[in-house]
């Protein structure tokens, strides 16, 4: 099993990969979401990818098996972000074949690592119910927050 950073080159394998992570988690996307899905994805990792956005894979024999992809942001800082970059972690995920074999939680080790090699204040994720354990075994932990999550859907 080989762990790395994704490649411009490994672009369409992140496409089809980020897929198969939406198909299996957002069961209620229509075939018209996931072809715009589908468009979108290639541009916006030609974009991102090297900038602001990070994947980490797994290859087995030239194949990818799993993606763990980090996002870093940069926020005006206060007490809780004095250096105001911050991380967001998106798509772990690994092919079912390849589960439960500690695949995603190296590809988790690396992302952390990567992040206190770049002087993140924090990393944050949305934990599925099946990624929870693993999320808590890396050293994530439930933030408690007096404020409630709100979003403006347009």
């Amino acid at each position: 099993m080989e762990f790395t950073v994704a490649k411009k080159s490994d672009i369409e394998e992140l496409v089809e990969m980020r897929m198969l992570y939406i198909f299996e988690y957002f069961k209620e996307v229509t075939d018209a979401q996931a072809q715009e899905i589908k468009k979108q994805l290639p541009d916006y990792f030609k974009k991102h990818m090297g900038q602001d956005m990070t994947a980490f894979i797994a290859r087995e024999q030239d194949k990818m098996v799993a993606t763990a992809i980090l996002i870093k942001m940069e926020k005006p800082a206060n007490p809780k972000f004095v250096k105001g970059i911050i991380g967001e972690v998106l798509s772990v995920y690994t092919c079912k074949e390849y589960r439960r074999q500690g695949i995603a939680k190296q590809l988790m080790k690396m992302l952390i690592s990567y992040s206190k090699e770049q002087g993140f204040d924090f990393i944050e994720l949305k934990a599925s119910e099946d990624g929870y354990p693993l999320y808590k075994s890396v050293g994530f932990v439930d933030e408690k927050i007096s404020y409630a999550l709100m979003k403006y859907i347009i």
